[in-house]
């Protein structure tokens, strides 16, 4: 599977600008998955602006997406503001999946970090599931930032039977070392390929870091062609690269942890 991640600063409460920026991007590539970082339709720092740009069933921009993904034939990923679809007046943090079938598919986030700078907590209604989303004929388990600090929503990903794990995030430059070191423990622990995307830029005083990433079933670095094609700022990027979603189904016979995890009673 060919896979871009996107490194790009979303310009905060612009919908349709980050869309065209976006469809610039995935009609460059020739991925077979596109992934922008968390809340890039957004943008990070936007306080109250988030329930007016959250998007709903039939939203034009769900709609823009769906229709790019059916026109280049590549799948995207990205983080949304989204309303609730079971509690009017809540908004959610999740990935959007549109792959080229024409269907749309979210991924909601689970742990909102609510200290320091951050204030998800405030805004966001977590989710407490995680499920694997088809792409490409693959089982695609997608993450948002802070839960990966937390191993039950990979390990629960895995279980449901992900081949590969793709982590969006809007991670501050002071969390680069730990992404490094939780990141391809995630990997082995499950078995499966890790893909990382950080966006870039400043919003309100957070410098958020880039630094993506991608790690193979057991932990090691997968080699990324970095570009900056025209029309994106210094400091972003696209990121390249091949991943072999079947790697896990070769890799687990040798370190069978799913097998022992599933197998003790009380498990998820």
């Amino acid at each position: 599977m060919r896979v871009r991640l996107a490194e790009l600063a979303p310009v905060p409460g612009d919908l349709p600008r980050n869309l065209e920026r976006l469809a610039e991007v995935v009609r460059g590539s020739s991925a077979d998955l596109v992934v922008f970082p968390e809340l890039y339709l957004s943008g990070y720092r936007i306080g109250d602006r988030f329930h007016t740009l959250a998007l709903r069933e039939g939203d034009p921009s769900a709609e823009r997406l769906r229709a790019l993904a059916q026109e280049t034939g590549r799948a995207l990923a990205l983080g949304v503001p989204r309303a609730s679809p079971l509690r009017r007046g809540e908004v959610e943090n999740a990935v959007l999946v549109a792959t080229p079938d024409g269907r749309l598919a979210h991924q909601v986030k689970r742990y909102l970090p609510t200290f320091g700078p951050f204030e998800e907590g405030i805004v966001f209604t977590p989710s407490d599931a995680s499920a694997p989303i088809p792409v490409g004929g693959h089982p695609v388990g997608f993450e948002i930032c802070y839960d990966t600090f937390f191993p039950e929503v990979t390990r629960q990903l895995a279980l449901g039977g992900a081949e590969l794990a793709v982590v969006l995030s809007a991670s501050p430059t002071t969390s680069r070392r730990l992404f490094e070191r939780l990141l391809p423990a995630r990997a082995i622990e499950n078995g499966l390929p890790v893909l990382f995307v950080n966006r870039v830029g400043v919003e309100d005083g957070i410098v958020f870091g880039g630094e993506s990433g991608a790690w193979d079933a057991r932990g090691e670095p997968i080699p990324l062609e970095r570009s900056r094609p025209a029309g994106l700022g210094p400091d972003e990027a696209v990121l390249d690269l091949e991943v072999d979603p079947t790697e896990s189904g070769r890799w687990r016979p040798f370190r069978p942890v799913l097998r022992d995890v599933a197998s003790r009673p009380g498990n998820p």
